[in-house]
């Protein structure tokens, strides 16, 4: 299995430290986010890495190289423009080949992420071993994450193993982690070159019952502000004297 990182976005949100650092090479507790990324990919055995590029690429490119540094080979989709998340998947179609691959969003935080768990969720085959027609199976599995505070009102639904768009009976909805695995064909639609965002094409899949899903309840954090960063760099709050070990 491949993987696919997302590093193109320019972070705006984030500025100033954006304006000369690219985003997903900004530190969280000692290590860029990206690399927190790589590491955990080659620790469950999957060393071949795409990583999409736009905004201050160059530097992305210097700092990681090859890869081989972490055990891994990089690969380096350049976009002149961000294209969003499906036009940057569409345009390195040619690096990812044709089986399923996991993506993750390089500006996320999850350092106990086992990728492993993500090489077996899409399946060909229903428990007797019958292929599922082409119109039937998952295009994509996601994973999903108690939604934080400044997404409350979620993204999706999700009965058993599968995902909606909408909760039925009152049901809550789940935050997208910008984790997913998926079928290089559901992106056949998309030039390269071409902006599309990833939601809207998630969605037509939803309606047709073909995306599949989980939620993810370990550590993770979208780094979205300034604010966020410093609070996940801040020390630790000290022990106060006489509070460890007192009856």
């Amino acid at each position: 299995m491949k993987a696919m990182i997302f590093a193109a976005g320019r972070g705006e949100r984030m500025r100033p430290l954006t304006d000369s650092c690219p985003k997903p090479l900004l530190k969280v507790r000692g290590r860029p986010l990206i690399v927190w990324h790589i590491v955990n990919l080659v620790r469950a055995g999957i060393t071949e890495i795409v990583i999409n590029t736009a905004h201050l690429g160059d530097v992305i490119e210097r700092e990681l190289g090859d890869g081989s540094k972490y055990g891994a080979t990089l690969l380096y989709s350049r976009e002149a423009t961000a294209l969003e998340t499906a036009g940057g998947v569409a345009t390195a179609r040619h690096l990812l080949g044709e089986e399923p691959f996991v993506a993750v969003s390089g500006d996320i935080y999850c350092p106990y992420f086992d990728f492993e768990q993500v090489k077996d969720v899409l399946k060909d085959e229903d428990m007797w071993g019958k292929p599922y027609p082409a119109d039937q199976r998952d295009v994509c599995w996601l994973y999903l994450v108690p939604n934080p505070d400044f997404h409350p009102q979620g993204d999706f639904g999700l009965t058993m193993y599968s995902l909606t768009n909408d909760s039925a009976d009152g049901a809550p909805k789940w935050t997208f982690g910008n984790i997913g695995v998926y079928r290089p064909d559901m992106f056949d639609g998309i030039a390269p070159g071409e902006h599309a965002k990833l939601g809207p094409l998630i969605r037509s899949f939803i309606d047709s019952k073909q995306v599949g899903g989980e939620v993810y309840q370990g550590e993770w954090h979208n780094v979205g502000t300034v604010e966020q960063l410093e609070k996940l760099n801040a020390p630790p709050a000290p022990i106060a004297p006489g509070a460890r070990g007192a009856r």
